[in-house]
C-alpha cells in the first residue's frame, strides 16, 4: 500500500455551469493505492475551490468542492474492465475530472437564504432589504392559498377545502 498527498494544478477548466474549477487553480489529492488480487484499488479524496456566480444574485462566489471515490484498476486479465493498469501505472485524470464536475452544484448560491435580485430594479435584495415586502409571494402558489392545516388529525384537508368553497 502507498499513500500520496499531492497538490496539482488544473490543466483545463472543470465544469461549464455557473461555477467551475478554473484552469490554473490547485487540486489537493489524498491518494491511497492498494495492491489487491485483481489489480490496484485506488481510494482518493479531492479538494478544490470552484469559482463563479451566485445563481440568484449574480455576485462572485467561491465554493469548496470535496469528493471521494474508490476504483479498481485491473491487471490485464482478458476480461473487460473500465479501468486497467497500464505499464504499472494508473491514470486518475478522467476519474478526478468526473468526480469534481459531478460534485459541482447546478444552482450555486452565495448563501442558502439569498433573496436574489429585485425583479423591477435589478438591485441585489440582500443589499437593499427595504425592497423586500413580506407580502411578496409567487403567484403560482395562489391556487393552494385556500388550503389550511386541519386542527383535527382525522379531518381530511381536501374535504375541508371543499366545504370552504360551498
Amino acid at each position: 500500500m502507498r499513500e500520496q498527498r499531492l497538490a496539482i494544478p488544473v490543466a483545463q477548466q472543470m465544469g461549464e455551469g455557473l461555477v467551475s474549477v478554473r484552469e490554473g487553480s490547485e487540486l489537493d489529492l489524498d491518494v491511497r493505492l492498494e495492491s489487491v488480487h485483481e489489480g490496484i484499488l485506488v481510494t482518493a479524496e479531492v479538494d478544490a475551490v470552484a469559482e463563479g456566480e451566485c445563481g440568484r444574485c449574480l455576485i462572485d462566489i467561491a465554493l469548496p468542492v470535496e469528493v471521494e471515490f474508490q476504483e479498481l484498476f485491473a491487471y490485464h486479465s482478458g476480461e473487460a474492465f473500465e479501468y486497467e493498469v497500464q505499464d504499472d501505472h494508473v491514470d486518475l485524470e478522467s476519474l478526478i475530472r468526473d468526480a469534481v464536475v459531478l460534485a459541482l452544484p447546478f444552482q450555486p448560491v452565495c448563501r442558502p437564504d439569498c433573496p436574489g435580485l429585485d425583479p423591477v430594479t435589478g438591485l441585489r435584495l440582500a443589499d437593499h432589504p427595504e425592497l423586500v415586502t413580506p407580502e411578496q409571494r409567487d403567484p403560482r402558489w395562489d391556487a393552494l392559498a385556500g388550503f389550511k392545516a386541519s386542527e383535527d388529525q382525522g379531518t381530511d384537508v381536501a374535504s375541508e377545502a371543499d366545504q370552504q368553497r360551498d
